[in-house]
């Protein structure tokens, strides 16, 4: 019988308001409470104000690290269960025997799915230096052939990132590394006229430490760090103050699974593209977050598991 109460980004309120509606109609559909949930389009400044009010018991927040710590600090303080679903540096793992056409197909698809704005794109691509200057190529390749531009065109494969502040603090992660070391091999600029448009960007010999692998580039910039082999691999791809995905490229899927055991993220994807699953739990650990959302794991974060003990009938 949990309810929801929704606050969506203040940049979006169509979006919240048009799955209101769907869940209204469908649980009028269903038979169930149209109130089930209802959408509050308010400010940052009313959210304590709602976390501390009684009737809300417990709290989900998907956002960054900075945002999580604020409304855990909130949660902690009134006793309130959350689940923190926060930001990622995710990296993806290829070793030498893995399928590199394939791999670079599959991480391109990853890394720029919506236009890189996403928690669980691929960030930092870890490649065996015995076949890095190989994959590189063909990641370049295919970065290159995507079209940025209008959104709504059929042809367009990386549309605007959505506030111009996110913007300028890509750039500033891309200009970092270029000064730390890093090399740019095309994008990097801050292009011309209308939206916040920033081009795919490729960034490699980036090494740790450097601005565009320590910090979340929520945004189409691709970066390839080189590492002397698999052990080298796990061990660049944990040293990150982030934990939320990851993905393993190899030709045995036993050795990946093996390999994916080491790596300190709350889901690892073997040969195959990170990607969420409603019956199966998702969520980080470090600063990426607690708690799991979706299948039986994230139903149980929100409920409480009653204990009740009967003892034997007496006349």
């Amino acid at each position: 019988g949990n309810t929801c109460v929704m606050k969506h980004d203040r940049h979006v309120p169509g979006c919240a308001q048009a799955i209101a509606d769907l869940v209204a109609r469908v649980a009028e559909e269903h038979g169930a409470p149209r109130d089930i949930l209802q959408n509050a389009p308010i400010g940052h400044g009313l959210v304590e104000v709602a976390l501390t009010d009684p009737r809300i018991r417990a709290v989900s927040l998907t956002g960054s690290d900075r945002a999580g710590s604020a409304v855990a600090q909130i949660a902690a303080r009134e006793i309130k269960p959350a689940v923190m679903e926060l930001g990622g540096s995710d990296p993806a793992i290829v070793l030498a025997d893995a399928d590199l056409a394939h791999a670079a197909d599959v991480i391109t698809t990853m890394r720029i799915i919506n236009a890189g704005q996403s928690c669980i794109a691929a960030k930092r691509v870890i490649v065996e230096e015995s076949v890095y200057d190989e994959f590189v190529a063909l990641y370049a390749e295919r970065l290159a052939a995507l079209k940025m531009g209008d959104p709504r065109s059929a042809d367009t494969r990386v549309g605007p990132i959505a506030r111009d502040d996110l913007r300028q603090n890509l750039h500033r992660q891309v200009t970092e590394s270029v000064a730390q070391g890093a090399r740019l091999h095309f994008g990097g600029e801050m292009p011309e006229g209308a939206g916040f448009f920033y081009p795919v960007t490729l960034l490699t010999d980036v090494e740790p430490g450097m601005t565009a692998c320590s910090e979340e580039t929520f945004g189409p910039v691709a970066v390839v760090m080189s590492a002397a082999n698999a052990d080298a691999a796990v061990a660049m791809a944990n040293d990150s103050a982030y934990g939320l995905a990851a993905s393993v490229w190899t030709g045995s899927a036993e050795r990946g699974q093996e390999i994916a055991r080491e790596i300190v993220a709350g889901q690892v994807a073997v040969n195959g593209i990170v990607k969420t699953d409603p019956r199966l739990p998702s969520g980080g650990v470090k600063r990426s977050g607690y708690g799991r959302e979706l299948g039986p794991d994230g139903i149980r974060e929100f409920v409480n598991r009653q204990q009740i003990w009967v003892g034997p009938a007496r006349p």
